[in-house]
């Protein structure tokens, strides 16, 4: 068995699959100017052999429709397609199918044009800071209470796991799972906000905790994660989707849903901060896509903050769609009415470009290029607006993923970044 794990995770190939796509940009960063022509190296491998096959192809922006079509004869298993230009900042998208044996094998590779360019749509409203503080205040009459469950299956010699129930305003809870060192000390506070879903959280705390962390994994909708699998597909279903939420009471900025939940960061910043064990400087704030979001989200909010990491954010320029480009998740312009005069107001005041802005602490940013989740345009408008200290890890090949070594970086980037 040890030979079989030790076998798969040498892997460098798509798991178990007879089929491989290389695309190799002639720029080694993909990355152009605008006006520069780019030009991709394409290769489909069969078992390892470069096949010699017809390869059908589109190119159009980031995550919007296509503009060119074509198709090329693969020669020794290989070709070159001249993708074009841009003449504004943005990425184009290179979209790829193989057919063999009746069978399709799609494959895309983006690359990018003077994005560090880019500027959002979203405008930044003149009273937003005025209605977060009166969204906090309203929040904070409520004061923060905790129920704690120890959770003996998280829990070892070295960390203790528990599941914590907060109380984060008159009308909501919200469930995180809180890590801590075993050993007497005073440490670090890690918050990490969830991705997109209506779905239970799952505890990833152990690598931080081990490494003198406390950290809290929290959910925004107030729903244990014992609850059963079955429950969640059905109350993602009443919302009309998964991610339907995201939606809910978008006419008003005082009634839309994620009201609560940004506040629900702050409070359980202000739940951390309470604890005895926090070493009283350090608050780090870590997530992916909403989580990324959510992440930098409260790095605006709460000058506590004192680091924010973030992979792929959501909710970044969700209007970019009336500029004619990619827009930020959850991608509002494929449903019916997204765009009325009120929602586009709504949105300013809950997307992250407003607050990437007010962000003062470190930042550290991972994105890909070949994501179509949160695609690369946003993820580039809201780096660009931040004036804090930031660093970027770029992984061009990353769809809406990242690996374990990357986290492990964060992780350390957090470590050497702590106030002593």
């Amino acid at each position: 068995m040890l030979c079989g794990l030790a076998s798969a995770s040498a892997e460098n190939y798509p798991y178990r699959s007879d089929y491989l796509w290389l695309t190799v940009p002639d720029h080694s960063d993909w990355l152009y100017k605008t006006g520069e022509r780019a030009k991709v190296e394409v290769t489909f491998c069969r078992y390892g052999i470069p096949q010699d096959v017809e390869v059908s192809y589109e190119i159009g922006p980031d995550i919007m429709p296509s503009t060119q079509h074509g198709t090329v004869r693969l020669k020794n298993g290989r070709a070159t397609i001249d993708m074009g230009t841009l003449k504004q900042p943005g990425f184009l998208d290179l979209r790829l199918t193989a057919t063999v044996e009746g069978r399709q094998y799609p494959h895309h590779v983006k690359v990018g044009f003077s994005p560090e360019q880019l500027k959002p749509y979203t405008k930044d409203p003149a009273d937003f800071d005025a209605f977060w503080k009166q969204t906090l205040e309203e929040a904070r009459k409520t004061p923060v209470t905790a129920t704690v469950e120890p959770v003996p299956a998280f829990t070892d010699d070295e960390v203790e796991c528990s599941l914590v129930k907060l109380r984060i305003d008159k009308r909501h809870s919200i469930y995180g799972y809180l890590t801590k060192p075993k050993a007497a000390g005073k440490y670090p506070v890690v918050l990490t906000p969830p991705g997109a879903g209506i779905k239970t959280i799952q505890n990833h705390t152990d690598a931080y905790s081990r490494n003198g962390f406390i950290r809290m994994e929290m959910e925004i909708h107030g729903m244990h994660p014992d609850t059963p699998l079955e429950t969640f597909r059905e109350i993602s279903a009443a919302f009309s989707g998964e991610n339907a939420y995201l939606e809910n009471g978008l006419d008003d900025r005082e009634n839309y849903y994620m009201r609560h939940v940004y506040a629900a960061c702050v409070r359980a910043i202000d739940y951390l901060t309470s604890l005895p064990e926090w070493d009283g400087k350090n608050v780090a704030v870590q997530g992916g896509s909403q989580g990324g979001a959510l992440a930098l989200i409260t790095a605006g909010l709460d000058p506590r903050v004192t680091a924010c990491v973030g992979n792929h954010p959501a909710l970044s320029d969700m209007a970019g769609y009336l500029d004619n480009r990619a827009g930020g998740y959850p991608h509002l312009n494929r449903l019916h009415n997204m765009f009325t005069p009120e929602k586009v107001r709504t949105m300013a005041y809950y997307d992250v470009v407003n607050f990437a802005r007010r962000i003062t602490c470190p930042v550290y940013l991972t994105w890909g290029y070949n994501d179509n989740t949160c695609p690369p345009t946003t993820s580039y408008i809201v780096y660009n607006l931040i004036t804090a200290p930031k660093e970027a890890l770029i992984t061009p090949i990353n769809e809406h993923w990242t690996t374990d070594e990357t986290a492990e970086r964060q992780m350390q980037w957090i470590q050497q970044r702590l106030v002593k």
